[in-house]
């Protein structure tokens, strides 16, 4: 029997406020904003959905400002837990990006994966940190220590990989390694350099590593960082390397696809990558 799932990604640009909103009255209307596209994918049938990097948050790197820490929170936590009602309600998988306060002073840009009946799989930690022109983002976040794991959902195995996570090969190696059938990569990218990369990159890792992935960018020019205009252009890739589905440019959007997981063993059954690796000449790889 064929195995078929559908599943979406949601980019969002951040809601009108008044600009001396606090931050907490930030974070709860971004998540309002969010809640009608959630229900209007569970109307289309989505199965499993994507939030965009640190999803009910504006993107704050651009910045060295403190103050933004309190907008982190556990994970699990309150945001997870709003979060798990819906995907129970909907039967729906959630990939949710939080900021993620593991304990005072240690900070993590997360994503947690809840399943169809609302229970908490786990979560994936960024792994790799920028911190440059722009994106100081090591003032925010610890590099991720949990690995690449892969969460056995209702609908299908999924990895996660976080926005600047997708530069680097070796972490999108392992987790087709641990089983993923689809990766999503949330993501907070501007104009300029990253948009040649945006769809090259992850269309290689689909290809390299014989499963989909699903990629999703933030919408919007951010006041008062006004670090450029984040484009939006969420989209899937097949194992092929074939942008199955891509949102438009620079609006706010759910974007549905409809994916064939068996085509996953028909390209490895085609490309043999896994069979003919040599991890044994591999070694000068790990070396600082």
């Amino acid at each position: 029997m064929p195995r078929t799932v559908t599943t979406g990604l949601i980019q969002l640009s951040l809601p009108e406020l008044d600009p001396a909103a606090r931050k907490r009255d930030i974070v709860e209307a971004m998540f309002a904003k969010h809640v009608p596209f959630i229900q209007d994918a569970a109307r289309r049938g989505v199965q499993i959905l994507c939030l965009q990097e640190i999803f009910n948050t504006p993107y704050f790197c651009p910045s060295q400002d403190a103050s933004w820490y309190e907008t982190a929170e556990p994970v699990p936590g309150p945001t997870c837990e709003r979060l798990a009602e819906l995907a129970r309600e909907l039967r729906m998988v959630i990939i949710a990006p939080i900021y993620e306060q593991q304990a005072p002073g240690l900070l993590y840009n997360t994503a947690a994966v809840l399943d169809a009946d609302g229970s908490y799989l786990g979560k994936y930690r960024k792994t790799h940190i920028p911190h440059t022109s722009g994106f100081w983002e090591k003032f925010f976040f610890r590099p991720g220590n949990l690995g690449y794991p892969v969460f056995e959902t209702a609908y299908a195995k999924v990895g996660v990989y976080i926005c600047y996570d997708r530069h680097f090969p070796e972490g999108a190696r392992a987790l087709g390694l641990n089983g993923a059938e689809i990766v999503y990569n949330p993501s907070a990218t501007v104009k300029g350099l990253s948009g040649h990369l945006w769809e090259l990159e992850q269309s290689a890792h689909a290809v390299a590593n014989g499963y989909f992935m699903g990629c999703v960018n933030r919408v919007g020019v951010e006041a008062p960082w006004n670090l450029g205009e984040f484009y939006g252009r969420s989209y899937f890739v097949d194992p092929r390397g074939k942008i199955v589905a891509q949102a438009a440019e620079g609006r706010d959007e759910l974007l549905v696809a409809e994916l064939d997981l068996d085509l996953i063993e028909e390209v490895r059954n085609t490309w043999q990558f896994y069979r003919d690796r040599r991890p044994d000449s591999y070694t000068d790889l790990t070396a600082p």
